[in-house]
């Protein structure tokens, strides 16, 4: 396990964290105390636990947002592949239906040849 000391408010934390991860919890780190800052700059000296807390439900209200967002886009990519998935299918048929036809047309195209060079059909 790697260690990092963090600052939050002008407080160190020394914390643990996984190898390779020291600069995520740094960041991490840094956008909490932008966030106590923050509070700390609106609200004055209204105690640690307090702006903690009020960071962590700004924090959690922007989760949420994003959560909310997320799902729209998951809902909206869902349709976006069913109509795909229906185009798709629409055009197989018609392809399909094309084929059929233009084969029909060259066997009377054939036949009318035939007729026309005096041979039997």
């Amino acid at each position: 396990m790697a260690q990092v000391t963090v600052s939050i408010d002008g407080k160190a934390y020394r914390m643990a964290c996984e190898e390779g991860q020291e600069d995520h919890l740094t960041e991490l780190a840094g956008k909490l105390d932008r966030y106590v800052g923050h509070l700390k700059g609106q609200f004055g000296e209204i105690g640690d636990l307090r702006l903690t807390v009020m960071a962590g439900i700004m924090i959690m209200d922007e989760l949420h947002e994003i959560q909310s967002r997320t799902r729209g886009l998951e809902a909206e990519l869902e349709t976006l592949k069913k109509t795909r998935d229906n185009a798709l299918t629409k055009i197989e048929r018609t392809d399909s239906d094309l084929s059929e036809a233009l084969m029909q047309v060259t066997s009377q195209i054939e036949a009318i040849a035939g007729k026309l060079n005096g041979q039997p059909t």
